[in-house]
């Protein structure tokens, strides 16, 4: 009798115990855990630094839920795209990356941008992730409540596209424009003098 008091002490400590463990573990702590230039797009994760890749990267922040700003905004990328030379558009990585990665899931950012352009890339990070990318290159962004609507918030966010070289080196910014010229123009001018 003695015997089974001390099993049933020795079982519910190790219970309680294997409860606090358990209970004081981060969720999160499944999911990887990347530096902010490895995000993730559809199924993979893809390093946005890969300097074996030389292409000029050219990224536009906002996420799919966007009522008005990111829509034109990679539709008047996705225009300027057109007009470029294939060989010139061989050198570029156009890239969009969600400022939502609570609803924009990597599969959803991949499927969202190529909505726009076969050739741009929808990506996500984590939260920590991307708030790094965003305070790195000047990218503004705040979640706003949005009370009896259906989408709960919205992100409002600065609109510029940023252009960077393969190691992550900010070479410009370009404010949202309704114009595709003026982007196309960068992009020949930001091609020219990397060549």
């Amino acid at each position: 009798m003695k015997f089974q008091w001390i099993v049933l002490a020795l079982a519910l400590t190790a219970g309680l115990i294997t409860r606090y463990v358990v209970d004081s573990q981060d969720p999160t702590a499944a999911t990887p855990s990347y530096p902010i230039n490895i995000l993730e797009t559809g199924k993979q994760a893809i390093d946005l630094y890969d300097q074996e890749d030389s292409r000029l990267r050219v990224i536009y922040f906002g996420y799919t839920h966007c009522p008005d700003v990111c829509p034109t905004s990679l539709a008047v990328l996705s225009a300027a795209l057109q007009e470029l030379t294939p060989e010139k558009l061989a050198q570029l990585w156009p890239i969009f990356i969600t400022l939502d990665p609570e609803r924009d899931t990597p599969e959803k950012s991949a499927e969202y941008a190529q909505y726009f352009h076969k050739n741009i890339i929808g990506m996500t990070g984590t939260t920590a992730q991307t708030k790094g990318l965003a305070e790195k290159y000047g990218v503004l962004y705040m979640r706003t409540e949005l009370e009896g609507s259906a989408l709960e918030y919205a992100v409002d966010h600065s609109s510029y596209f940023y252009f960077l070289k393969p190691d992550g080196t900010l070479v410009e910014k370009v404010q949202h424009t309704l114009n595709p010229a003026l982007l196309v123009d960068a992009i020949d001018r930001l091609l020219a003098k990397s060549s």
